[in-house]
């Protein structure tokens, strides 16, 4: 899928090369090398031009992203597909329970990719998925995606600093406290490829912050929110803290009153990765976690 930028330049800008300005918009090296192979693709008041060509005040700099080939995943159906937010960098997608993000061995044909490849493909566009906020299969709620090299690239240096916020919402059993902060390193377990656990000697770094939102015996309502991004933090975070996920049937399947973890990626706030706005995305909670907690729409 290609992507026209237009960017005109301003006295603050003046006298950059374009390599520069556009390492300031987010390009990476290896954007930069792609254009650098395909000189067409920058103009400058409608003149072909070399990166190390220098700008002045008033200038309009046409840029194109060219990416004609698409991922190897298989289109379905995106009947199903329930889009939040959509323009010419990013698309966001409420994502149901039991729907995995990329195709595996057991799954080749029924994640989110696929949905989202036959989403395009109706279109009559290539697309390559780039998912910037990875769900377990049955967490619910926003899914960002980036339709090109650029939004994916600023997107995930986001992630990577911490600009892109991660807000959930989550039912715990037991009572925690009005908010507080979970700091526990997590490890793969030592007898489990899927499995992760609190450990203090071989763990990564991993820190989640909570406030308790309601109480409803056993019931927490909890809004959490990720300052790491360890696989299945969140789940292993509560269940050591105590207060596990109701639902869980890996870590918590004594606290079953769901038929899955009771977690909802409700909201993320992050800045365009081109028109640099703040965005902050919501998702509403869903029925099964709804019917647990009649009283949410009074707390939130």
């Amino acid at each position: 899928m290609n992507r026209e930028l237009s960017y005109h330049i301003m006295e603050c800008d003046s006298r950059k090369t374009i390599r520069d300005f556009l390492k300031e918009q987010g390009f990476s090296r290896q954007i930069l090398i792609h254009l650098k192979q395909n000189p067409e693709c920058v103009r400058l008041n409608g003149i072909p031009v070399f990166l190390n060509s220098v700008l002045k005040t008033g200038d309009r700099l046409n840029v194109v992203l060219v990416e004609q080939e698409t991922s190897a995943i298989p289109p379905a159906s995106a009947d199903e597909l329930k889009i939040i937010y959509e323009d010419e960098d990013i698309l966001a997608i409420n994502k149901p329970s039991g729907l995995p993000i990329h195709p595996s061995i057991h799954h080749y044909t029924d994640t989110l990719a696929n949905q989202v490849m036959g989403y395009y493909q109706s279109q009559g566009l290539p697309f390559v998925f780039r998912c910037i906020n990875r769900l377990d299969r049955d967490t619910t709620g926003l899914t960002l995606i980036a339709k090109n090299l650029l939004s994916s690239c600023v997107l995930s240096e986001q992630v990577r600093t911490k600009q892109l916020q991660r807000t959930y919402l989550a039912l715990a059993y037991g009572q925690l406290p009005n908010e507080g902060v979970i700091s526990a390193p997590i490890a793969r377990s030592s007898d489990s490829i899927i499995t992760r656990i609190v450990d203090f000697e071989r763990g990564q770094s991993a820190v989640t912050t909570f406030k308790t939102l309601a109480y409803y015996e056993p019931l927490s309502f909890l809004s959490l929110q990720l300052l790491t991004g360890r696989t299945h933090q969140i789940r292993v975070h509560l269940k050591h803290f105590g207060t596990p996920l109701i639902g869980d049937s890996l870590y918590a399947p004594e606290y079953m009153l769901m038929e899955r973890q009771a977690l909802h990626s409700s909201q993320l706030s992050f800045i365009h990765p081109v028109t640099k706005k703040e965005m902050q995305l919501t998702a509403p909670l869903p029925l099964d976690m709804q019917r647990l907690f009649p009283w949410f729409s009074d707390v939130l």
